[in-house]
């Protein structure tokens, strides 16, 4: 994930701020240290603490010495700010293109999210009243305002597209047109899903004839009533709604619940801008999270490449056989099974495998035409009985 960082950085920001700056350390370099410092929930002494005792870590960043945690702070005010936000953010939905990530949104979902703007104990927020009135009961401490963010994210994938914060309490539809303008210029949106929230008629016009894009709100905004509701579009919501294709508007509970479960339900900040900064650096770090490679158990490339070609009927029995596989954790039993696993592939799939067998031989069995200089090998041994190379290959 500090690779994916310093190279969405590299394309998002200069090297260095200004041409007199000290130059000891670079943009990418204290970009990767706030989405480290987001990553591990982290405060800025942390940080620098774990990068002095880290070699390994400081070797992936570039990094000589650790840099000081007044340094990075200072760089989240530099870097952060809301036009390089954007910025940054284009790039990861570029390497999310890249990758084969993200595609044309069909489905996209937005929503508004609240955050803690405090570290304080459930206890201290509900606890017993010890004077007047109401000692020994439990009462709740409010809080008025708090940071909120909005997002719009691709249901697909769960990667964001735009992000803007405010202050709450605040109504969800204020941070509607600037939200779907900045996702609007990243990638073309077929349909957007909201909540009632949102729902008024100027928000579908504005979407269908500015943005070119249709849009799925529920028609329940304001009082119930039998009456239907005013306006074309929510009179048509209320009339014809897909509910099927609504029930993925909880693709976006779902990343404000990635957000708060795997980078904190609180921003360590108390200002309204430092709040603001660190609820944009959480929707940059969500991203790179999802564009990380992925981690564990690799399914072996002969059985994924015969499952590419296989058909429905053999890819069950392909799966059944790849949990063989992988128990074996050997090359020969790839090479045991490869005549059964060939019956059920296409053609195409079937020489393009025979190819690769022929260029890189299992061990256990000798194909015909193989480059292999030994001529007889042991025999594979694997749930399937015990039988020559050749006999194998025709079976």
């Amino acid at each position: 994930m500090l690779r994916a960082a310093l190279d969405v950085a590299r394309r998002a920001l200069p090297k260095y701020s200004h041409r007199f700056s000290p130059k000891k350390f670079t943009q990418h370099q204290l970009f990767a240290c706030l989405v480290l410092k987001e990553f591990l929930q982290l405060d800025y002494r942390g940080l620098e603490a774990l990068l002095a005792e880290n070699a390994s870590l400081r070797d992936v960043l570039g990094l000589a010495t650790a840099p000081d945690y007044s340094t990075v702070a200072r760089a989240s005010r530099r870097l952060l700010l809301s036009s390089r936000v954007q910025r940054l953010l284009d790039q990861t939905l570029r390497r999310a293109r890249v990758l084969r990530k993200l595609k044309r949104v069909q489905l996209a979902a937005i929503d508004c999210s609240g955050f803690e703007a405090h570290r304080v104990s459930h206890y201290f927020v509900r606890r017993r009243a010890r004077d007047g009135k109401t000692t020994g009961k439990w009462h709740t401490t409010t809080y008025r305002r708090f940071p909120k963010i909005a997002l719009v994210c691709d249901c697909h994938s769960h990667l964001i597209l735009s992000a803007t914060t405010h202050q709450g309490p605040a109504p969800d539809f204020d941070c509607w047109d600037a939200t779907v303008d900045q996702a609007r210029r990243r990638l073309r949106i077929n349909k957007l899903l909201a909540d009632a929230g949102f729902d008024a008629e100027w928000i579908h016009q504005a979407a269908r004839i500015v943005y070119g894009m249709r849009t799925l709100i529920p028609a329940k905004h304001g009082r119930p009533t039998d009456k239907p509701p005013r306006g074309y579009f929510r009179r048509r919501m209320a009339r014809r709604f897909d509910r099927k294709t609504y029930r993925q508007r909880a693709q976006v509970e779902t990343v404000f619940s990635m957000l708060k479960r795997r980078l904190g339900s609180a921003v360590n900040a108390h200002h309204y801008w430092s709040q603001c900064r660190a609820l944009l650096l959480k929707a940059i770090t969500h991203n790179l999270m999802i564009l990380r490679p992925p981690t564990g158990f690799q399914q072996s490339p002969l059985v994924a490449v015969l499952k590419s070609g296989a058909s429905a009927a053999g890819k069950r029995l392909l799966s059944s056989w790849s949990k063989t596989l992988s128990s074996t954790n050997s090359v020969s039993g790839e090479g045991l099974c490869c005549g059964l696993l060939a019956r059920v592939c296409r053609p195409a799939a079937h020489r393009l495998v025979v190819k690769t067998l022929r260029r890189e031989p299992p061990g256990g069995v000798l194909l015909p035409g193989s480059r292999c200089r030994r001529a007889r090998r042991a025999p594979c041994e694997g749930t399937m009985p015990r039988m020559d190379a050749h006999a194998a290959w025709r079976w």
